[in-house]
Protein backbone atom coordinates (compact mmCIF):
# COMPACT_ATOMS: atom_id res chain seq x y z
CA UNK A 1 0.00 0.00 0.00
CA UNK A 2 1.35 3.49 -0.64
CA UNK A 3 2.12 5.52 1.98
CA UNK A 4 -0.20 8.65 2.64
CA UNK A 5 1.72 11.50 3.29
CA UNK A 6 -0.27 14.36 4.28
CA UNK A 7 -0.10 16.99 1.43
CA UNK A 8 3.48 17.99 1.51
CA UNK A 9 4.38 16.18 4.97
CA UNK A 10 7.58 13.83 2.25
CA UNK A 11 8.77 17.66 1.12
CA UNK A 12 9.00 18.83 4.58
CA UNK A 13 10.75 16.27 6.26
CA UNK A 14 13.47 16.28 4.09
CA UNK A 15 13.68 19.94 3.93
CA UNK A 16 14.23 20.11 7.66
CA UNK A 17 16.42 17.24 7.31
CA UNK A 18 18.89 19.85 5.54
CA UNK A 19 18.28 22.55 7.72
CA UNK A 20 19.59 20.64 10.64
CA UNK A 21 22.90 19.95 8.65
CA UNK A 22 22.88 23.47 7.58
CA UNK A 23 22.93 23.14 4.12
CA UNK A 24 19.52 24.71 2.93
CA UNK A 25 19.20 27.02 0.56
CA UNK A 26 16.89 29.95 0.24
CA UNK A 27 16.53 33.04 -2.34
CA UNK A 28 18.27 36.33 -1.32
CA UNK A 29 17.68 39.35 -3.73
CA UNK A 30 19.23 41.94 -0.61
CA UNK A 31 22.69 42.61 -2.58
CA UNK A 32 24.40 45.06 -0.32
CA UNK A 33 28.08 46.21 -0.33
CA UNK A 34 30.79 46.21 -2.92
CA UNK A 35 30.19 43.50 -5.48
CA UNK A 36 32.60 40.62 -5.08
CA UNK A 37 29.84 37.77 -5.59
CA UNK A 38 28.81 38.43 -9.20
CA UNK A 39 30.14 36.95 -12.53
CA UNK A 40 29.36 40.35 -14.02
CA UNK A 41 33.51 40.57 -14.83
CA UNK A 42 33.39 43.30 -17.45
CA UNK A 43 30.44 45.99 -16.02
CA UNK A 44 28.37 44.73 -18.79
CA UNK A 45 25.70 43.76 -16.77
CA UNK A 46 25.18 47.43 -15.52
CA UNK A 47 26.10 49.08 -18.31
CA UNK A 48 24.05 51.97 -19.56
CA UNK A 49 25.45 51.66 -23.03
CA UNK A 50 24.72 48.00 -23.54
CA UNK A 51 21.15 48.93 -22.84
CA UNK A 52 20.81 51.43 -25.18
CA UNK A 53 23.27 49.52 -27.63
CA UNK A 54 20.51 46.78 -27.50
CA UNK A 55 17.70 49.38 -28.22
CA UNK A 56 19.33 50.17 -31.48
CA UNK A 57 19.88 46.81 -32.14
CA UNK A 58 15.90 46.15 -32.27
CA UNK A 59 15.30 49.10 -34.26
CA UNK A 60 17.08 47.64 -36.83
CA UNK A 61 14.44 44.55 -37.57
CA UNK A 62 11.10 45.04 -38.59
CA UNK A 63 8.22 43.03 -37.63
CA UNK A 64 9.59 41.87 -33.52
CA UNK A 65 7.23 41.72 -30.87
CA UNK A 66 7.78 41.14 -27.24
CA UNK A 67 8.08 37.25 -27.40
CA UNK A 68 9.30 34.12 -29.36
CA UNK A 69 5.48 32.37 -29.13
CA UNK A 70 7.19 29.06 -29.37
CA UNK A 71 10.35 27.28 -30.38
CA UNK A 72 12.88 27.97 -32.97
CA UNK A 73 11.26 25.12 -34.98
CA UNK A 74 7.35 26.63 -35.23
CA UNK A 75 7.27 30.73 -34.70
CA UNK A 76 10.50 31.59 -32.63
CA UNK A 77 13.17 32.03 -35.75
CA UNK A 78 14.04 35.42 -37.22
CA UNK A 79 16.38 36.95 -39.20
CA UNK A 80 18.08 38.55 -35.90
CA UNK A 81 18.36 35.09 -34.46
CA UNK A 82 19.90 34.07 -37.31
CA UNK A 83 21.97 37.27 -37.88
CA UNK A 84 23.05 36.97 -33.86
CA UNK A 85 24.36 33.18 -34.83
CA UNK A 86 26.15 33.71 -37.31
CA UNK A 87 28.22 37.09 -36.10
CA UNK A 88 28.72 34.43 -32.58
CA UNK A 89 30.01 32.31 -35.23
CA UNK A 90 32.61 34.57 -36.79
CA UNK A 91 33.61 35.89 -33.12
CA UNK A 92 34.76 32.47 -32.41
CA UNK A 93 36.28 31.39 -35.23
CA UNK A 94 33.80 28.37 -36.19
CA UNK A 95 31.37 27.33 -38.92
CA UNK A 96 27.94 27.96 -37.02
CA UNK A 97 26.79 29.01 -33.73
CA UNK A 98 23.12 27.39 -32.16
CA UNK A 99 21.51 29.24 -29.44
CA UNK A 100 20.15 27.95 -26.37
CA UNK A 101 18.17 29.45 -23.62
CA UNK A 102 21.04 28.90 -20.73
CA UNK A 103 24.41 27.24 -20.34
CA UNK A 104 22.68 24.78 -18.51
CA UNK A 105 19.92 24.06 -21.56
CA UNK A 106 23.40 23.79 -24.08
CA UNK A 107 25.28 21.19 -21.85
CA UNK A 108 22.11 19.33 -20.92
CA UNK A 109 20.92 19.48 -24.79
CA UNK A 110 24.77 18.38 -26.31
CA UNK A 111 25.44 15.88 -24.05
CA UNK A 112 21.92 14.13 -23.90
CA UNK A 113 21.62 13.96 -27.88
CA UNK A 114 24.97 14.00 -29.28
CA UNK A 115 27.24 11.11 -27.89
CA UNK A 116 25.58 7.84 -28.58
CA UNK A 117 25.20 4.26 -27.60
CA UNK A 118 28.54 2.75 -27.92
CA UNK A 119 30.32 5.89 -27.24
CA UNK A 120 32.03 6.64 -24.11
CA UNK A 121 32.53 10.00 -22.81
CA UNK A 122 35.60 11.03 -19.97
CA UNK A 123 34.97 14.43 -18.15
CA UNK A 124 36.79 16.05 -15.49
CA UNK A 125 35.49 15.44 -11.99
CA UNK A 126 35.04 18.85 -11.82
CA UNK A 127 32.44 19.61 -14.41
CA UNK A 128 29.15 22.09 -14.35
CA UNK A 129 26.63 20.31 -12.71
CA UNK A 130 24.63 20.97 -16.01
CA UNK A 131 27.59 18.58 -18.20
CA UNK A 132 27.23 15.81 -15.43
CA UNK A 133 23.40 15.87 -15.98
CA UNK A 134 23.47 16.02 -19.68
CA UNK A 135 25.69 12.83 -19.48
CA UNK A 136 23.11 11.31 -16.99
CA UNK A 137 20.74 11.18 -20.06
CA UNK A 138 22.95 10.07 -22.15
CA UNK A 139 22.98 6.64 -23.77
CA UNK A 140 26.78 6.67 -23.83
CA UNK A 141 29.11 5.46 -21.33
CA UNK A 142 30.86 7.79 -19.13
CA UNK A 143 33.59 8.24 -16.34
CA UNK A 144 35.42 11.19 -14.18
CA UNK A 145 39.04 11.60 -14.44
CA UNK A 146 41.13 13.62 -12.05
CA UNK A 147 40.58 17.12 -12.03
CA UNK A 148 43.11 18.98 -14.37
CA UNK A 149 44.86 15.74 -14.57
CA UNK A 150 45.69 14.29 -18.63
CA UNK A 151 48.28 11.51 -17.21
CA UNK A 152 44.98 10.51 -15.24
CA UNK A 153 42.46 10.39 -18.08
CA UNK A 154 45.06 8.59 -20.43
CA UNK A 155 45.38 6.01 -17.48
CA UNK A 156 41.47 5.89 -17.39
CA UNK A 157 40.97 5.81 -20.92
CA UNK A 158 43.39 2.91 -21.08
CA UNK A 159 42.01 0.46 -18.67
CA UNK A 160 38.74 1.29 -19.82
CA UNK A 161 39.29 0.29 -23.16
CA UNK A 162 41.00 -2.60 -22.18
CA UNK A 163 37.91 -4.49 -21.34
CA UNK A 164 35.90 -3.24 -23.92
CA UNK A 165 36.03 -4.18 -27.87
CA UNK A 166 33.49 -1.66 -29.64
CA UNK A 167 33.61 1.41 -28.69
CA UNK A 168 32.59 3.98 -31.59
CA UNK A 169 33.99 7.18 -30.20
CA UNK A 170 35.05 9.20 -27.23
CA UNK A 171 34.42 12.24 -25.85
CA UNK A 172 36.37 14.26 -23.47
CA UNK A 173 34.76 17.04 -21.73
CA UNK A 174 36.70 20.09 -19.98
CA UNK A 175 36.11 23.14 -19.32
CA UNK A 176 39.06 25.98 -19.32
CA UNK A 177 38.29 27.62 -16.25
CA UNK A 178 36.73 26.15 -13.12
CA UNK A 179 33.93 27.85 -11.73
CA UNK A 180 34.60 26.98 -8.16
CA UNK A 181 38.80 26.83 -7.98
CA UNK A 182 39.23 29.96 -10.83
CA UNK A 183 42.22 27.21 -12.13
CA UNK A 184 43.09 27.27 -15.58
CA UNK A 185 43.05 23.73 -17.44
CA UNK A 186 46.20 22.11 -19.55
CA UNK A 187 44.28 23.02 -22.76
CA UNK A 188 46.98 22.35 -25.18
CA UNK A 189 47.73 18.91 -23.40
CA UNK A 190 44.08 17.80 -24.01
CA UNK A 191 44.50 19.14 -27.86
CA UNK A 192 47.87 16.79 -28.29
CA UNK A 193 45.95 13.69 -26.78
CA UNK A 194 42.57 14.12 -28.74
CA UNK A 195 44.52 15.19 -32.25
CA UNK A 196 46.66 11.88 -31.38
CA UNK A 197 43.71 9.55 -30.71
CA UNK A 198 40.67 11.18 -33.05
CA UNK A 199 38.84 11.65 -29.75
CA UNK A 200 35.99 14.63 -29.34
CA UNK A 201 37.26 17.12 -27.44
CA UNK A 202 34.55 19.52 -26.12
CA UNK A 203 35.55 22.63 -24.11
CA UNK A 204 33.09 24.86 -21.81
CA UNK A 205 34.02 28.19 -22.19
CA UNK A 206 31.75 29.44 -19.92
CA UNK A 207 34.28 31.88 -17.48
CA UNK A 208 36.27 32.55 -20.40
CA UNK A 209 34.15 34.37 -22.64
CA UNK A 210 34.66 37.83 -22.77
CA UNK A 211 37.81 38.16 -20.58
CA UNK A 212 40.77 35.78 -22.60
CA UNK A 213 41.75 36.55 -26.28
CA UNK A 214 42.66 39.73 -27.84
CA UNK A 215 38.53 40.73 -28.44
CA UNK A 216 37.47 38.49 -25.31
CA UNK A 217 37.12 35.40 -27.78
CA UNK A 218 38.14 33.09 -25.09
CA UNK A 219 41.05 30.92 -24.34
CA UNK A 220 40.43 28.24 -27.28
CA UNK A 221 40.69 30.86 -29.72
CA UNK A 222 43.32 33.15 -28.05
CA UNK A 223 45.63 29.61 -28.46
CA UNK A 224 44.51 29.18 -31.83
CA UNK A 225 42.85 25.68 -30.93
CA UNK A 226 39.91 26.23 -32.52
CA UNK A 227 39.52 23.42 -34.78
CA UNK A 228 40.80 20.92 -32.58
CA UNK A 229 37.16 20.89 -30.33
CA UNK A 230 34.01 19.28 -31.83
CA UNK A 231 32.51 21.92 -29.66
CA UNK A 232 32.72 24.72 -27.94
CA UNK A 233 30.21 26.10 -25.11
CA UNK A 234 29.90 30.12 -24.98
CA UNK A 235 27.90 31.61 -22.13
CA UNK A 236 26.07 34.67 -22.40
CA UNK A 237 25.16 35.55 -18.53
CA UNK A 238 28.76 36.25 -17.26
CA UNK A 239 31.62 38.74 -18.73
CA UNK A 240 29.04 39.42 -21.41
CA UNK A 241 26.12 40.44 -19.33
CA UNK A 242 23.41 39.44 -21.30
CA UNK A 243 21.51 35.99 -20.72
CA UNK A 244 21.64 33.03 -22.93
CA UNK A 245 24.24 30.31 -24.59
CA UNK A 246 25.68 28.95 -27.57
CA UNK A 247 27.17 25.82 -28.83
CA UNK A 248 29.78 26.64 -31.75
CA UNK A 249 30.96 23.48 -34.19
CA UNK A 250 30.49 22.27 -37.69
CA UNK A 251 26.98 23.40 -39.73
CA UNK A 252 26.41 19.59 -39.38
CA UNK A 253 26.47 19.47 -35.31
CA UNK A 254 24.45 22.46 -35.74
CA UNK A 255 21.73 20.58 -38.37
CA UNK A 256 22.13 17.66 -35.92
CA UNK A 257 21.31 19.72 -32.72
CA UNK A 258 18.09 21.17 -34.29
CA UNK A 259 16.82 17.82 -35.19
CA UNK A 260 17.69 16.06 -32.30
CA UNK A 261 18.34 18.22 -29.29
CA UNK A 262 15.09 17.77 -26.85
CA UNK A 263 16.10 21.13 -24.87
CA UNK A 264 16.22 22.92 -28.00
CA UNK A 265 13.39 21.62 -30.00
CA UNK A 266 11.10 21.65 -26.95
CA UNK A 267 11.83 25.18 -25.53
CA UNK A 268 10.22 28.63 -26.02
CA UNK A 269 12.97 30.67 -27.96
CA UNK A 270 14.56 33.41 -26.64
CA UNK A 271 12.29 36.54 -27.12
CA UNK A 272 13.67 39.01 -29.65
CA UNK A 273 15.01 41.50 -26.71
CA UNK A 274 17.26 38.94 -25.36
CA UNK A 275 18.89 38.56 -28.68
CA UNK A 276 18.89 42.01 -29.62
CA UNK A 277 21.12 42.21 -25.87
CA UNK A 278 23.63 39.09 -27.10
CA UNK A 279 23.91 40.63 -30.22
CA UNK A 280 24.91 44.23 -28.50
CA UNK A 281 26.71 42.85 -26.31
CA UNK A 282 28.89 40.89 -28.76
CA UNK A 283 29.54 44.00 -31.04
CA UNK A 284 30.58 45.84 -28.01
CA UNK A 285 33.59 43.49 -26.71
CA UNK A 286 36.16 43.71 -28.94
CA UNK A 287 36.28 47.51 -27.81
CA UNK A 288 36.46 46.57 -24.44
CA UNK A 289 40.41 46.21 -23.53
CA UNK A 290 40.76 48.51 -21.27
CA UNK A 291 38.02 46.61 -18.62
CA UNK A 292 39.95 43.37 -19.79
CA UNK A 293 43.06 45.34 -18.89
CA UNK A 294 41.67 46.57 -15.57
CA UNK A 295 40.19 43.41 -14.76
CA UNK A 296 44.00 41.57 -14.52
CA UNK A 297 45.07 44.33 -12.70
CA UNK A 298 42.61 43.67 -10.37
CA UNK A 299 42.86 39.87 -10.50
CA UNK A 300 47.13 40.38 -10.27
CA UNK A 301 46.73 42.77 -7.09
CA UNK A 302 44.69 40.16 -5.23
CA UNK A 303 47.00 37.46 -6.15
CA UNK A 304 49.95 39.46 -4.89
CA UNK A 305 48.30 40.78 -1.75
CA UNK A 306 46.80 37.06 -0.89
CA UNK A 307 49.78 35.20 -1.48
CA UNK A 308 48.74 32.87 -4.30
CA UNK A 309 52.19 31.93 -4.99
CA UNK A 310 52.61 30.76 -8.78
CA UNK A 311 50.12 33.05 -10.25
CA UNK A 312 47.48 32.38 -13.57
CA UNK A 313 45.25 35.69 -14.09
CA UNK A 314 41.87 34.34 -13.00
CA UNK A 315 38.47 36.28 -12.11
CA UNK A 316 37.65 33.60 -9.39
CA UNK A 317 39.28 33.70 -6.47
CA UNK A 318 38.91 31.09 -3.74
CA UNK A 319 39.71 31.20 0.08
CA UNK A 320 38.95 27.16 1.53
CA UNK A 321 37.10 28.06 4.87
CA UNK A 322 36.32 24.61 6.30
CA UNK A 323 32.47 23.77 7.36
CA UNK A 324 29.51 25.36 5.87
CA UNK A 325 28.93 26.95 9.45
CA UNK A 326 32.30 28.99 9.74
CA UNK A 327 32.07 29.76 5.76
CA UNK A 328 29.02 31.30 6.55
CA UNK A 329 30.38 32.96 9.44
CA UNK A 330 33.36 34.52 8.05
CA UNK A 331 30.82 36.06 5.01
CA UNK A 332 28.77 37.30 7.25
CA UNK A 333 31.60 39.25 8.92
CA UNK A 334 32.58 40.37 5.51
CA UNK A 335 29.23 41.34 4.55
CA UNK A 336 29.39 43.71 8.05
CA UNK A 337 32.31 45.26 6.68
CA UNK A 338 30.47 46.21 3.72
CA UNK A 339 32.03 43.57 0.69
CA UNK A 340 29.94 41.36 -0.91
CA UNK A 341 31.32 37.74 -0.85
CA UNK A 342 29.36 34.57 -0.89
CA UNK A 343 30.20 31.56 0.46
CA UNK A 344 29.81 28.34 -1.67
CA UNK A 345 28.98 25.55 0.78
CA UNK A 346 28.86 21.19 1.07
CA UNK A 347 27.69 20.13 -1.31
CA UNK A 348 28.18 21.81 -4.14
CA UNK A 349 31.34 21.45 -3.27
CA UNK A 350 33.28 18.74 -1.19
CA UNK A 351 32.72 18.13 2.04
CA UNK A 352 36.10 19.95 3.78
CA UNK A 353 36.62 22.35 0.97
CA UNK A 354 33.72 24.84 1.56
CA UNK A 355 34.92 28.04 0.70
CA UNK A 356 34.72 32.03 -0.13
CA UNK A 357 34.25 32.28 -3.85
CA UNK A 358 35.35 36.05 -4.65
CA UNK A 359 34.83 37.49 -7.85
CA UNK A 360 37.05 40.28 -9.16
CA UNK A 361 36.04 43.23 -11.80
CA UNK A 362 36.68 45.46 -14.25
CA UNK A 363 34.56 48.37 -12.22
CA UNK A 364 36.24 47.07 -8.32
CA UNK A 365 39.37 49.65 -7.43
CA UNK A 366 42.95 49.09 -5.84
CA UNK A 367 41.44 50.13 -2.81
CA UNK A 368 38.19 48.20 -2.70
CA UNK A 369 40.50 44.78 -3.17
CA UNK A 370 43.19 45.83 -0.77
CA UNK A 371 40.69 46.70 1.87
CA UNK A 372 38.68 43.38 1.28
CA UNK A 373 42.37 41.15 1.87
CA UNK A 374 43.33 43.00 4.83
CA UNK A 375 39.76 42.00 6.02
CA UNK A 376 40.19 38.36 5.08
CA UNK A 377 43.42 38.34 6.84
CA UNK A 378 42.08 40.32 9.80
CA UNK A 379 39.65 36.97 10.03
CA UNK A 380 42.13 34.57 9.74
CA UNK A 381 44.24 35.86 12.42
CA UNK A 382 41.26 36.32 14.67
Amino acid sequence: MLKNDSNDEFLSSVLEKRKAEGLYRELNHSYQGIDFFSNDYLGLARSKHLLQKTGEVLEQYSGLINGATGSRLLSGNSKLYEDTENAIAEFHNAESALIFNSGYDANLGFFSCVPAKGDIIFYDELVHASIRDGIRLSHAESFSFLHNNVYALKHKISTVLSTRKDVKRIFISMETIYSMDGDIAPIQEFVDLCKLNNYYLVGDEAHASGVYGEKGEGMISALGLEEYFFARLYTFGKALGVHGAAICGTKVLREYMINFCRPFIYSTALPPHSIAAIKASYEMLPGLNQERENLKKISDLFGELMNEGKYVFSPIKTIIIPGNNEVRRVAEILRQKGFDVRPILSPTVAKGSERLRICVHAFNTEDEVRDLCSEIKNIHRN
